[in-house]
């Protein structure tokens, strides 16, 4: 179901009339200067969303800005941090919006959303747990343990995020290509255009993909 709503996104959205019509992603995708504006935007919100990250984290941490109140380092770089969020996010809905379908059989960006949803949980436990008693170790060069491990969750959290969102650039495991079965299987290659191939019957035949 999710695969056939992709499909209309992609293909018949803003579709006109005539053999040469496009979709709107698909003018998206094909423009000349458009996309490259979207990507680069979405790469340099990236870097001030992960970069203010990185500062109010180290300094949970307690490596960075110790004789700095949290709530001061915070009040100063949240505004940028949320910027840097909201602008990637519509840049990241753009980028999906030009392809869809190749991103729904894309393990890299399956495992980018799960980081992501597990990077906002710890978000949500951060304010609910560790916030609510700030008042307590504001000023202090280490924050109390539970709070640093937080700040370490966040850090990694981000980092995957990133990560994957790297890898996503390369075609390693693209569908139609030999790749592992368990691969074929989470990123629903055997639903794809291209199909699935799996790398180990390709291997005991000695022969190549089709």
């Amino acid at each position: 179901m999710i695969r056939q709503f992709l499909v209309w996104l992609q293909d018949q959205l803003g579709k006109g009339a005539g053999d040469t019509a496009q979709s709107w992603s698909q003018d998206l995708l094909g423009s000349l200067n458009f996309w490259g504006l979207i990507e680069g935007t979405h790469l340099l919100s990236l870097m001030l969303f992960a970069g203010t990250i990185l500062f109010v984290d180290l300094r949970l941490l307690g490596f960075t800005l110790q004789r700095t109140p949290v709530s001061v380092v915070s009040r100063r770089i949240l505004p940028l941090t949320l910027a840097g969020f909201g602008l990637m996010v519509v840049t990241g809905l753009a980028l999906f919006y030009a392809k869809p379908l190749f991103y729904y059989h894309n393990i890299w960006f399956r495992a980018k959303l799960l980081f992501l949803v597990l990077a906002l949980i710890n978000i949500v436990i951060f304010h609910l747990r560790a916030h609510r008693n700030q008042d307590a170790w504001d000023k202090m060069p280490r924050p109390p343990t539970a709070t640093r491990v937080l700040a370490a969750l966040s850090l990694l959290s981000w980092l995957l995020v990133i990560t994957m969102g790297r890898f996503m650039a390369y075609s390693w495991f693209d569908c139609g290509k030999p790749i592992p079965h368990w691969v074929n299987v989470v990123q629903e290659c055997q639903a794809s255009e291209h199909g699935a191939v799996d790398a180990a019957d390709i291997a005991a035949i000695g022969g190549k993909a089709p």
